[in-house]
Parts: C-alpha cells; sequence; structure tokens
C-alpha cells in the first residue's frame, strides 16, 4: 500500500503558500484494508476514508468513465490494479496532477526535490505559469470549465493553455455546459466570486463561450454603452468586472460580491433607441437577477441582498441630495430598520459599485456614512412609548406607524 499527498496541497506548498488542507491517495488497496486500519468510510459515491485520529480524507487511488451528461454521470472503478499515474490522469490540471511520498508529506518542499511524482509536467507549468488540462477525458466532466475559470480568478497571473481554451470551447459548442448540476455551478462561481481577481473568471468564461450558457443575463453585459460623465469606461460588462474587482479589492463578503455581480443586469435590457441611458433599469435588474438565483440555487441571503441592492443603489448613490423624510423612506425600504447589519452589506456594494469605475477607483464614498449615522439616529428612536400614546388617542396600525415614521425623521434631520 502507498499513501501519497496530491493535488493542492502539493501546488500550494511548491508555490510558497501556506497548504491547510491535504487530499491523500491511497494506492494498493481495498475498502476492507482500509476499515481494518481503523478508517472511516464516508464516500457515497467514491471510495474515501477518514483517518482514525487526523480525521482527514483517505481516497484510494480510481477511474473514472462517463456514463452521462453532467457531473453525477460516472462510474468509478477502484481496486488495488489503479496505479497513481492513473488516479492523477483523472484530475483537470497538470498543477493539481502532483504527488509526494507520505514520508515526505510534511517536509520543506525543497526536500521534495527528485521525489515529486509529477507524469504530466504540472511543474514546469506552475514554473511557466499555465493553465493546462492533463488529458483528453477532460472533456468528459463539463465542471472542469468552471474550475478552470476559477483557477484562474484565483492565480491571476496564470494564463490559459491554448489547446486547454480550444478544447474547452468545444465541449460548449458540443452542448456540455447546457447539462450542468446547478448546484455544481454555483459552488464554482461562489468560491471564484471569493478569489483574488474574479474578472479573471468571467474573462475566461466569456473566452471559451461557457459564459453565455450560464449566464447569459451576465453575458449580454458586454457592449452596451453607458453615459460617459458617470461611467468614462462606458461598456457596461467592463464596469461590472471593475466593480468585481473593486470587490474583491476591499475584501467583501460573498453575498456583497453576488449583488455586485447582478446588480446592473438590466442593463443589458435597455431598449436601444434610449442608449446610453438606462431608464428603469434596477426593476428590470431586480427580475432577472430573481431568475438566475431560482436557476442557480443561490443563497436566499445572497439573493435578497442583491434584489436591496440592484433596486435602490441609484438612490442610495444620490442620498447625499435627498432630506430626512426622504431618507427614511430610503432606510424603509431598504428595511435597514429591522436588519441593520444587512443594510451595512447594501452600502458596501454601493461602494464598490460607485468605485468600480475607470477613474473612481480611489474615490471616497461619503453616501455610507451619512446613510449609516442617518441609520443610527432612526434605531434610537423608541418606538413602544410613540405607540402607546398614539393609541391612546385612539390611532390604530398605520396612523401609529405615521407617527413612528415623523419621529424617525425628527432623529435623523437632528443627525444630519
Amino acid at each position: 500500500m502507498g499513501v501519497f499527498v496530491v493535488g493542492g496541497a502539493v501546488r500550494d506548498a511548491l508555490m510558497g503558500q501556506s497548504v491547510n488542507d491535504r487530499d491523500w491517495v491511497v494506492v494498493g488497496s481495498t475498502p476492507e484494508a482500509m476499515t481494518a486500519l481503523g478508517f472511516t468510510p464516508v464516500g457515497k459515491d467514491f471510495p474515501v476514508f477518514l483517518h482514525p485520529q487526523t480525521r482527514e480524507e483517505y481516497a484510494l487511488a480510481r477511474t473514472e468513465r462517463k456514463t452521462a451528461r453532467g457531473y453525477k454521470g460516472f462510474a468509478v472503478q477502484a481496486d488495488p490494479s489503479v496505479t497513481l499515474e492513473e488516479d492523477l490522469a483523472r484530475r483537470d490540471l497538470t498543477v493539481n496532477a502532483m504527488a509526494v511520498p507520505e514520508a515526505l508529506a510534511h517536509a520543506a518542499h525543497d526536500a521534495w526535490a527528485g521525489q515529486i511524482v509529477d507524469p504530466y509536467n504540472g511543474q514546469r507549468d506552475l514554473q511557466a505559469k499555465v493553465l493546462r488540462h492533463v488529458t483528453h477525458a477532460f472533456a468528459e466532466d463539463p465542471v472542469r470549465i468552471l474550475r478552470v475559470a476559477r483557477f484562474a480568478a484565483r492565480f491571476a497571473d496564470f494564463s490559459v493553455a491554448d489547446d486547454t481554451m480550444a478544447l474547452m470551447r468545444h465541449m460548449v459548442d458540443n452542448g456540455e455546459a447546457d447539462h450542468l448540476v446547478p448546484e455544481r455551478v454555483w459552488q464554482e462561481l461562489a468560491r471564484g466570486l471569493m478569489s483574488e481577481k474574479p474578472s479573471r473568471m468571467f474573462e475566461v468564461l466569456r473566452e471559451c463561450g461557457a459564459l453565455k450558457a450560464l449566464l447569459p443575463e451576465l453575458e449580454r453585459l458586454w457592449g452596451v454603452p453607458q453615459r460617459p460623465e458617470y461611467h468614462p469606461e462606458i461598456d457596461t460588462g467592463l464596469h461590472m468586472m471593475l466593480v468585481m474587482d473593486m470587490a474583491a479589492r476591499l475584501n467583501m463578503p460573498l453575498a456583497v460580491r453576488v449583488a455586485c455581480l447582478m446588480h446592473d443586469l438590466g442593463k443589458g435590457t435597455t431598449p436601444a433607441d434610449v442608449l446610453p441611458r438606462h431608464i428603469g433599469h434596477e426593476g428590470r435588474s431586480v427580475k432577472l437577477l430573481q431568475k438566475v438565483c431560482e436557476r442557480l440555487r443561490v443563497p436566499t441571503d445572497c439573493k435578497e441582498l442583491a434584489e436591496v441592492v440592484a433596486r435602490e443603489h441609484g438612490n442610495i448613490h444620490r442620498s447625499g441630495e435627498l432630506n430626512a423624510e426622504a431618507v427614511v423612506r430610503l432606510l424603509e425600504r431598504c428595511d435597514a430598520i429591522r436588519q441593520p447589519e444587512r443594510f451595512a452589506q447594501v452600502l458596501q456594494a454601493c461602494e464598490c459599485d460607485a468605485r468600480g469605475r475607470q477613474g473612481f477607483e480611489e474615490a471616497a464614498y461619503p453616501q455610507a456614512a451619512r446613510l449609516l449615522q442617518a441609520q443610527k439616529a432612526a434605531l434610537s428612536v423608541e418606538t413602544a412609548p410613540i405607540a402607546q400614546a398614539a393609541a391612546a388617542q385612539g390611532l390604530k396600525g398605520p396612523q401609529i406607524g405615521e407617527q413612528i415614521s415623523k419621529a424617525r425623521v425628527k432623529a435623523v434631520a437632528a443627525s444630519l
């Protein structure tokens, strides 16, 4: 039985990055032998086991054979005859298809010289900063298109090999991207959104044609003009990428990045005769993002934040011009009183939008501080005494709410 650390742990160590998780492959063993050694089986589709002490995952070396379109259509063969090289051959990229013997796994990577199992020249591609598929078996799993794009976002200075890009285009042309499981699409997109340079993920997906298949609502933004006095970059697709990279630069959480991604989808459906203006794009954006979120099974918190940002980002940008009464109405529409933490994220997304413009990367966004100050003032209003006094006057329901709003307007006016 041979045990090797494989994949990302080897790649990251060779790149000088910290290694937090290790994937292990066991060659020449069986499920029965692993169980006898105290390993706990956890894999339903694949032969994966938890180590009795470390609880790290150990997988038996395996091969995969495509049986149907989509991620779940694979037959797995795992037996003692499967070699390490055969196991590495099923992996997506050469930089992820390297292995190191267990005895050296925790040693400094400069001690690995001559001991790295690298049948597909992953070290060469790592040095050249190239993302290249291992074998043409890559084409059997369309999820790998998303993985390449996601790795391009994580390693922003890596290029995609020409032959790999050509293979990805071929897969898209053959309709492979149309059969992806929504949950896997979302999983890879979410990881890419949280990467160092999210725009690279979308650039790669556009280049191979997969973005049009997976997110046509986003794809159609490229080539759509905006008013240059507000958007010097003009192109809406370029603006979206600037916004995404700003969200990464400011280390925003996932929900904010999703809101950034979807806030302007409606600009892709603006009638040509009114361009470069985009009247009413906010409402169209909400409807489009709701469809996207339903299609990709996007988590509810991300969807709800995106709805508020899409609907209100224009009003928030212009909020410096609003009086106290209008500010309170804006707070109420954003549900900022009941969900103060979410409102802070709404403002974060709006700041990314404002600074995700050519020449505005270092601009201040005073709207956020002003609205947070207004929110604090509105939250300071004690509603119970107001409600009791109003009820004592015979007021009910909406009338009581109106009294509370007036008190909040007064508090906000004093704070601004």
